[in-house]
C-alpha cells in the first residue's frame, strides 16, 4: 500500500468531503492517530474478523488485536463487540467504518489508476510534429510503440515549427518533433533524434534537369516551390541559396512538405523533399529526382519538451524510444 508511513489526516479529509456531518464526529478525533491504525481497523471491520484482517495485512492476529485495542483507547470508545463467535462492530465502530471505507476505497482507486498507468493499460500522448518530421524515424517508432502499448492513445497534430513550440509551451503537446531552424525558448529543451536528407524534384515538364547533374545557379532559373516564409524550411533554403551567392525567391509557396509533391506533379516548378517521400518509379509517380552539384546539408530533427513539466509515463516511454539510437549531440 502507498503512504504507509504518513498520518491519516487525508482519510479524515476524504471522509469529511463525502459527508460534512463527519466534522461533528471528527472533533473527537483531532489526535495523532497513525494511518496503520486505521488500516488495521478498516480490514478488521471489512471482514468482521481479526484473523482475516491479519491475513490481508500479512500480519498476525495478536498484532491486529493489539492495534485495535490501542485505537479504541485513543478514541475513547469500543469499536467491536467480542464474543466466542467472533467480532461485530459497535454503533461507534459502524459510524467510523462508514467514513474510513470511503477514504480507503478512494486511496485504493488512486493506487490502481497509478499502477494502470505504469503498466500502460491506458493513457494518451500528444505530439506536435511538422510534416517534414513525419518523414524521419517518428512514424516507425510510433508503429513500434503501438505494438508495445496498444491501449495508449496517440494524438498527432501537424504544426509549423513556431506553432509546434507554442503547443509544447502551452501544455497542448507533451513534446514536439521539428526540424532545426526554430529558435528554442528558454523554457524548452531540445534533443537531436534524427537527420533527414532532402533532394530537388521536378515534374515531366522539366525533364532536362534530370539528364545530368545541374548547378544550383541553373536550378534557380526555374520556378521554385517552397514552404511559406517564416517556416524553418523556407529559412533553411534561403540560407542555402545565399551561401552560394543566390537569392531565394519562391514562385509557389505551400503550407506543408506533403503539399510539395502534388504541386511538382502538376509542373508548377521545382521543389525540395526528403528522399523518403519518393515512392515507385519516376514514370509511375510523375516525380523525377534531380542531381544537384552542390550538396544540400542534412537537416537535423529535434525533440522539444518543457524543462519543468514532468511527462506522463506513456509519454516518457515514447520519448525513450525516440531517443534510442539517436545521433549523439548535446541538447540545446
Amino acid at each position: 500500500m502507498l503512504f504507509s508511513s504518513v498520518k491519516f489526516y487525508a482519510v479524515r479529509f476524504l471522509a469529511a468531503a463525502q459527508n460534512p456531518t463527519y466534522f461533528l464526529f471528527s472533533e473527537e478525533l483531532a489526535m495523532n492517530i497513525s494511518y496503520d491504525s486505521y488500516r488495521v481497523f478498516y480490514y478488521a471491520a471489512k471482514y468482521r474478523s481479526f484473523s482475516q484482517a491479519a491475513a490481508a495485512l500479512y500480519s498476525n492476529q495478536p498484532n491486529v488485536t493489539r492495534m485495535i485495542r490501542k485505537l479504541e483507547s485513543e478514541l475513547g470508545c469500543a469499536l467491536f463487540f467480542r464474543s466466542p463467535q467472533g467480532v461485530r462492530l459497535t454503533p461507534e465502530g459502524e459510524k467510523l467504518y462508514t467514513h474510513i471505507a470511503i477514504a480507503f476505497e478512494s486511496i485504493e482507486a488512486g493506487e490502481e489508476e497509478i499502477l494502470s498507468d505504469q503498466s500502460l493499460q491506458s493513457g494518451i500522448v500528444h505530439i506536435a510534429a511538422s510534416s517534414l518530421a513525419l518523414r524521419t524515424r517518428l512514424l516507425q517508432v510510433l508503429a513500434r510503440y503501438r505494438r508495445a502499448y496498444p491501449h495508449v492513445r496517440i494524438c498527432l497534430t501537424n504544426h509549423s515549427a513556431s506553432h509546434g513550440l507554442a503547443a509544447v509551451q502551452n501544455g497542448l503537446a507533451d513534446f514536439a518533433i521539428l526540424a532545426e531552424g526554430a529558435s528554442v525558448p528558454d523554457s524548452l529543451t531540445a534533443q537531436k533524434i534524427d537527420e533527414i536528407q532532402e533532394i530537388p524534384i521536378c515534374g515531366p515538364a522539366f525533364l532536362e534537369l534530370t539528364e545530368e547533374p545541374v548547378s544550383l545557379k541553373r536550378l534557380a532559373d526555374y520556378p521554385i516551390i517552397s514552404l511559406t516564409e517564416g517556416t524553418s524550411s523556407h529559412d533553411f533554403y534561403a540560407e542555402f541559396f545565399l551561401r552560394h551567392g543566390l537569392s531565394f525567391s519562391p514562385d509557389v509557396e505551400v503550407e506543408t512538405t506533403a503539399q510539395v509533391p502534388p504541386v511538382v506533379q502538376s509542373d508548377l516548378g521545382v521543389g525540395f523533399v526528403p528522399r523518403e517521400m519518393l515512392y515507385g518509379t519516376p514514370e509511375a509517380s510523375g516525380i523525377y529526382p534531380i542531381m544537384l552539384e552542390e550538396p544540400i546539408p542534412a537537416r537535423s530533427v529535434f525533440l522539444f519538451q518543457r524543462k519543468t513539466q514532468p511527462l506522463s509515463i506513456a509519454a516518457k516511454k515514447l520519448r525513450q524510444m525516440l531517443l534510442e539510437d539517436a545521433p549523439q549531440e548535446s541538447g540545446k
